[in-house]
């Protein structure tokens, strides 16, 4: 069997048993995402949905974020995997993003990932979810189905998501 043929096939049985498949993360705007994005990691999407509430309340724009402290931040997320260096890095990205951004999260993979704290993983799902881009989040677990099904030949992460952009589906 082709591997056109493996994917869509995959990909009906997916839009079967999840026809309306959406991101589990809460969020009302690009900021908001990915903010909830860099939280999730090595964390569960509903720890980060029960904490964020708080913290969008406390902090709704990079420019109150900014404004604030590591400490404040770091109250609102503690109950959140790595609490310190995700305090630190969300206090930092609201700088920035204030900064060199107009207070706006960039639509540029590029320009993503030179703010604090946001690297492939959280662009990529930022430019996905938030922009509608092509772009391509690849996690361990999306590289390790994606090889066992046939949907790429990759060593890693990295290689995984070139892979699946040069053969795009």
């Amino acid at each position: 069997m082709e591997t056109s043929e493996r994917v869509a096939g995959i990909i009906a049985a997916l839009k079967q048993e999840y026809p309306d498949a959406l991101c589990a993360l809460q969020y009302k705007k690009d900021y908001e995402l990915m903010i909830s994005v860099r939280l999730s990691a090595q964390c569960t999407d509903k720890r980060v949905n029960m904490t964020t509430p708080a913290l969008f309340e406390r902090f709704p724009d990079a420019k109150a974020m900014a404004a604030g402290t590591v400490e404040e931040i770091y109250h609102l997320i503690k109950s959140i995997s790595y609490p310190n260096n995700k305090a630190k890095h969300l206090h930092e990205m609201a700088q920035k993003l204030e900064r060199d951004f107009q207070g706006k999260v960039p639509e540029d993979m590029e320009l993503l990932q030179t703010l604090p704290g946001v690297g492939r993983k959280t662009a990529n799902v930022v430019m996905a979810v938030a922009f509608h881009k092509l772009a391509m989040p690849v996690d361990t677990h999306v590289f390790r189905v994606s090889n066992r099904l046939g949907l790429a030949n990759a060593k890693d992460v990295l290689q995984t998501r070139l892979w699946k952009l040069r053969n795009s589906w």
